[in-house]
């Protein structure tokens, strides 16, 4: 599961854009309590979502044209610098090079061997989200991939990532740990991208954590949000539904299954 120790290689921020983003900001805020904290120029107007003073997420507002309503994750990097060059070996590009943000930390743009957007922090006074693994808190994530194999490769190429496989009638699914972590530590999946309900392209898909899926997914809709994909049970993970908010950026909540009645790693 996700962790705030956030050793290298694991989930430690995850950000989202929309042209508006007073518009979605009430959109998140009927479903996971979230209020916007504006930032200051200082920041460019990074903005962040908060439960109760702690951050569950960050926001920027940007134009349509210059980039698609999305949600992006970001994994720490040791050195943000060596970590550009692993990904550009390993046959990633660079979306932006690596800068310092005050004395927060380093980060840098990046994409994988599919074109899939992701982000890479160093961390400086800012380790990363306060909320995880509880409502309204990232607590998984997913990737869909083209090519599963050639994604594994290339992430545990520039991260040292660990994959586990659990196999399913009709398929199997990986998942990923970080190196320097265990099974218990693993923190998202691996798909084919035909899984996705939609398949609009490759990407990391963010799961936000939820006391009631039914309920978030009705709210979604009311709110202005689309189902991607209805709710879902599976036994040992819980209940969990694909959506997209009013500007279209994708993500995933999950009501996780009682602690009794968990899958073991």
């Amino acid at each position: 599961m996700l962790s705030t120790r956030f050793v290298p290689g694991a989930p430690v921020w995850v950000d989202m854009c929309a042209p508006d983003l007073d518009g979605v900001s009430a959109f998140y805020r009927e479903l996971f309590g979230w209020e916007l904290q504006q930032g200051g120029p200082d920041l460019g107007g990074y903005s962040q979502f908060q439960i109760s003073g702690r951050t569950a997420a960050g926001a920027m507002a940007m134009p349509a044209e210059e980039a698609p309503p999305a949600w992006t994750l970001y994994f720490r990097a040791a050195d943000v610098d060596a970590t550009v060059k692993s990904v550009e070996q390993a046959g990633g590009g660079t979306l932006f090079e690596p800068v310092d943000v005050r004395d927060l930390g380093r980060m840098a743009g990046l994409t994988d061997s599919a074109g899939v957007p992701f982000s890479v922090w160093q961390q400086g006074e800012l380790k990363g989200l306060d909320v995880l693994n509880e409502p309204g808190g990232l607590v998984w994530t997913e990737l869909y991939t083209p090519d599963v194999s050639a994604a594994t490769s290339f992430y545990g190429s520039v991260f040292g990532w660990q994959t586990t496989d659990m196999t399913f009638p009709g398929g199997s699914y990986t998942m990923v740990s970080p190196a320097e972590g265990t099974e218990e530590d693993m923190f998202g999946g691996i798909a084919p991208l035909e899984s996705d309900p939609a398949e609009q392209g490759a990407y990391w898909l963010p799961y936000f954590q939820v006391d009631d899926c039914d309920a978030t997914v009705a709210k979604a809709e009311r709110s202005g949000g689309a189902v991607r994909m209805e709710t879902v049970e599976m036994a040992g993970v819980g209940r969990f539904a694909k959506l997209a908010d009013p500007a279209g950026a994708r993500f995933a909540v999950l009501q996780p299954a009682p602690p009794g009645e968990q899958m073991e790693a």
